[in-house]
């Protein structure tokens, strides 16, 4: 299926992580449909990756930016403009799982809501100029954690909640406009961070084992590729009457009856 997403300009934030990891592989595949990629992080491997694609003549470009600093998220923003004219689609995908939690400092969990959800709002509000220009759309990465909860992680938790709340009401206010907004919902992925988590702990085997049997379908972690798969086909023409949803990607976890579970 031709996705039409050739020369389209896909803004990523957060997408300057290990390679594997959801934000770099969304860009690799975005590079492969014929879209534009433009990388917004803080980690300088952003500068790799940019220089990967403008090898392949694609004409994309990477502004290093704090997402915590909305001067210079504002900044970033206006650079994309500036060169492209437009934004065909945003992808909000900058998270970190921090466990702030009620034990923590109030100053702690106001920093986990201005990477984990500010960022969101911040991000949208300066290029909305250029998504209206484009009749883009917004994809916002958010998380399981916002439906069933974690533990320890108060900031996260409400960030994600406050994510799908904006999702939905982005899709209110975009009507006039042309622009749709959705949420993908992530679960348990295997991505370079959750095996480095894994590895970091002396039962990291047994823990793995006691996550992957609650994943109902075929028992195994979702794969960045799944994920990817899932954003490009939401942010594409294909997905044009689609606005205001939650598309879980998660093999079962969040919906599925946990007694459906049969013991290996």
């Amino acid at each position: 299926m031709d996705l039409r997403l050739k020369d389209k300009v896909v803004v990523i934030t957060g997408a300057a992580g290990l390679r594997g990891s959801i934000g770099q592989t969304i860009v690799e595949e975005l590079a492969k449909e014929g879209a534009i990629p433009v990388i917004v992080c803080r980690n300088d491997r952003g500068f790799e990756y940019e220089k990967e694609l403008r090898d392949k003549g694609i004409d994309s470009i990477f502004v290093k930016t704090d997402l915590t600093d909305v001067v210079q998220i504002e900044q970033a923003a206006k650079t994309i403009g500036d060169k492209y004219g437009k934004i065909d689609a945003l992808i909000n995908n900058v998270g970190v799982n921090d466990t702030v939690g009620l034990e923590d400092s109030i100053e702690k969990f106001m920093r986990s809501l201005q990477l984990n959800l500010v960022s969101f709002f911040a991000m949208t509000k300066f290029c909305l100029p250029y998504l209206k220009k484009a009749k883009g759309n917004i994809l916002n990465v958010g998380s399981k954690v916002a439906l069933t909860g974690q533990g320890g992680t108060s900031g996260y938790a409400a960030s994600k909640g406050g994510v799908l709340g904006l999702t939905r009401e982005w899709a209110v206010d975009l009507i006039p406009f042309g622009i749709r907004s959705n949420a993908l919902i992530i679960a348990e992925s295997w991505t370079p961070a959750y095996e480095n988590w894994i590895n970091s702990l002396d039962n990291g085997d047994e823990k793995l084992q006691s996550i992957v049997k609650n994943i109902p379908f075929e028992n195994r972690m979702t794969s960045p590729l799944e994920i990817s798969d899932a954003v490009l086909f939401a942010i594409s023409e294909r997905s044009s009457h689609t606005t205001g949803q939650f598309i879980t990607v998660d093999g079962g976890y969040v919906h599925l009856d946990r007694s459906l579970l049969s013991e290996k």
